[in-house]
């Protein structure tokens, strides 16, 4: 196997790994989600030491940001598992470069993956295993 091929083997198997810790943290905003829910539900059970409960909004800003917050979490999870699967198959090289770019915003773990797979996938060689042409060049041009 060359040292290519291994490459992107070990990329998409760290890509896998962090997907299941970016899936992980992401859970942890199900307690603001919880926390809103109560809030909208059982106001009385927020109250102060004063006995006034928080305005409505409050809690419908706890359900909306924590819900988000782990949709987005979810999502990009989905997105570097699709990655990791793409680099092992060679597939879809523009999709791999952004997912990189992007989990480069995710420290520690997301930025050494990113930066480690942009990389890697700059090499002509690896961009011949994907059979990246850019567009704008023809089959025809040298």
């Amino acid at each position: 196997m060359n040292k290519d091929q291994e490459h992107l083997r070990l990329l998409s198997i760290f890509h896998y790994i962090v997907a299941a810790i970016v899936a992980l943290f992401s859970c942890v905003f199900i307690l603001h989600l919880v926390i809103g829910i109560v809030a909208i539900v059982s106001p009385e059970s927020m109250a102060g030491k004063d006995g006034t409960s928080p305005p409505p909004f409050f809690g419908w800003m706890f359900v909306v940001l924590g819900g988000l917050a782990v949709f987005m979490g979810w999502a990009f999870a989905v997105c570097l598992i699709s990655a990791g699967r793409f680099l092992a198959k060679r597939k879809h090289y523009l999709f791999c470069m952004i997912i990189a770019g992007l989990s480069c915003f995710n420290m520690p773990f997301g930025t050494i993956l990113g930066v480690f797979t942009i990389i890697v996938l700059v090499r002509p060689s690896v961009k011949e295993l994907f059979n990246y042409k850019p567009s704008g060049q023809s089959s025809s041009d040298p």
